[in-house]
């Protein structure tokens, strides 16, 4: 019994060795393949320019631009813009994020707060971001208020739906199965709801997130002057296209970034998934 015990621990070490082994070959090939295009596409961009094809008034070379980082960063500009942009997304996502989680739990689990309040979310859901603007500025003023308020409008919407959809798309067998098992109120969503909407709230939150960088720059046109989105309007207003150029490659590096984080948060709690974009395997690797 010793022996079997001690072999099944060696099998279930090496299999664990051989997954992390896996896991990481996998990682650096995805993350090579997810280079590769852009990378091409720079070196290409690149070439183009030095080689005259490009107006550099228009859109210059990406060392241009590089260069026009470099200098911002040295002279302590660059952090200060992105830190203000980063504390207005993550105020905004914060605040965005706990009220449609408040909401969408309530009109998804009640029959009657939906009839009630989703029909009204619904209209202002296709309320254009720009048009908050002037109302956002005459209740809240320029300052720091109305602007984490817009990104919070824009990050609400897409948490809402999904995890109001999800509430509602959760299979009512395992509903019933709970409460065969006697489970109601607090036990029933913490036993049942909240793992069966778990994907469509992370979902939501990816969603959200990506909205409120858009909301960002309609935020920071709103007499700011600091952040990424007022780079973009000083570039314009100076005649500096590397600056604009500059600004819209941080936004899709930190978006992409904060995006990678909350996706590898996502991924830490739906682990107990068996779901198919989980599959690490090749065809019949997985098998038994």
């Amino acid at each position: 019994m010793d022996i079997a015990s001690a072999q099944s621990r060696t099998e279930r070490r090496s299999t664990a060795l051989r997954l992390a082994r896996g896991g990481g070959q996998t990682s650096l090939r995805v993350l090579w393949r997810g280079f590769a295009l852009p990378v091409a596409l720079l070196g290409l961009w690149e070439i183009a320019s030095r080689a005259g094809l490009l107006p550099p008034n228009q859109l210059p070379a990406p060392s241009a631009v590089a260069q026009e980082m470099w200098d911002l960063a040295e002279s302590g500009d660059l952090a200060k813009h992105i830190g203000i942009t980063l504390y207005r997304v993550f105020a905004g996502f914060l605040i965005g994020t706990g009220v449609a989680t408040i909401l969408g739990s309530l009109t998804g689990y009640s029959k009657v707060s939906r009839e009630f309040l989703d029909p009204l979310i619904q209209s202002l859901r296709n309320v254009p971001s720009l048009a908050w603007v002037p109302l956002f500025i005459l209740w809240l003023g320029i300052y720091e208020t109305s602007k984490v308020t817009l990104i919070a409008v824009g990050v609400f919407f897409p948490v809402y739906l999904n995890l109001m959809s999800g509430i509602q798309s959760v299979d009512r067998k395992l509903v019933e199965v709970g409460r065969m098992y006697r489970m109601s109120g607090l036990k029933l969503v913490r036993r049942v709801l909240l793992p069966a909407t778990l994907p469509a709230y992370v979902v939501g939150l990816r969603g959200g997130l990506g909205l409120g960088w858009m909301f960002v720059v309609a935020a920071e046109y709103m007499g700011a002057s600091k952040g990424l989105g007022f780079l973009m309007i000083d570039g314009q207003m100076t005649g500096r296209p590397q600056i604009i150029i500059a600004a819209l490659v941080l936004f899709a590096v930190f978006g992409k970034a904060t995006d990678m984080v909350l996706a590898a948060i996502g991924r830490h709690f739906l682990a107990w998934q068996d779901s198919f974009g989980s599959q690490k395997a090749g065809p019949g690797k997985g098998r038994r």
